[in-house]
């Protein structure tokens, strides 16, 4: 029953915004029980090296949970490799962001120290991390958008659980845009632009890159013979600079680590 006293036209809800104009839209997540989806299980259980790449792919098309608390996170380790440290704003800017008006996004540490979003495959993933937070259902390329805008371009999926995956900085970009991701070490195009980045090294004559081990790539750099520990240090120092103010490879590389070789001597 309509109050008489009271026009329609002009009700407002708690916050003072009007009714007028707004429509409902359907759930997408309605009848999800948060189970881990079928395409991002078996993506997680890919073995390694090969994971990451599937755990990408799978995300293209993923539902994941991300947490919201109503305070700020405590400071809270999940396995030792992410720490809990950071609330800020959701920002998805659709009918999720509307519901999470008054909520917040945990943001967590890398032991880099950068900030990552925290997205989960499923509810009972996000519970064994942290049972206080609401578990939020969003397309998981969504979730890369609010990495991008409140983190530093990371989102790291199922934080305090085996396995945990790290999503580096231009996957994030990738998940955002809709776009496929080509992992550094197999771009067909970074080794011409290393190659080129780096002439005018003369103590170095070779370059190849491969996947990496604690970094995502790992850039095998040929020495020429004969350098002593001070120019070997010199010379990489400034391999390092040239590859991180080069833009395509700054833009494509998340992270490197340089691997120098020393080139044997030619007999004369």
């Amino acid at each position: 029953m309509t109050d008489p006293g009271r026009d329609p036209a002009n009700a407002t809800d708690s916050a003072g915004r009007p009714w007028a104009g707004r429509e409902l839209t359907p759930n997408p997540f309605a009848g999800d029980d948060g189970s881990v989806q079928p395409a991002l299980a078996a993506a997680l259980a890919t073995a390694e090296p090969d994971r990451l790449v599937a755990v990408v792919e799978a995300l293209r098309q993923a539902r994941v949970m991300v947490p919201v608390v109503a305070h700020e996170h405590p400071g809270q380790a999940d396995d030792g490799s992410v720490a809990a440290h950071a609330v800020s704003r959701f920002r998805s800017g659709d009918r999720t962001g509307d519901a999470m008006a008054s909520a917040a996004l945990v943001s967590v540490r890398t032991p880099d120290g950068r900030a990552a979003i925290p997205a989960f495959s499923s509810v009972r993933t996000l519970a064994a991390w942290d049972a206080t937070a609401r578990p939020v259902p969003v397309e998981a390329t969504r979730a890369a958008l609010s990495a991008v805008q409140d983190a530093d371009s990371l989102l790291v999926l199922d934080p305090g659980n085996e396995p945990t995956v790290l999503i580096p900085r231009p996957a994030v970009w990738a998940l955002g845009r809709g776009e496929e991701w080509t992992p550094s070490w197999a771009d067909p195009d970074l080794p011409g632009i290393a190659v080129s980045a780096l002439r005018g090294i003369t103590e170095l004559v070779g370059v190849r890159l491969e996947r990496g081990g604690k970094a995502e790539l790992r850039v095998r750099l040929a020495v020429r013979p004969g350098l002593d520990a001070q120019a070997l240090r010199d010379a990489l120092g400034r391999a390092s600079q040239a590859l991180s103010e080069e833009p395509t490879f700054r833009e494509r590389v998340d992270s490197l680590e340089l691997a120098p070789q020393a080139v044997e001597a030619e007999e004369s």
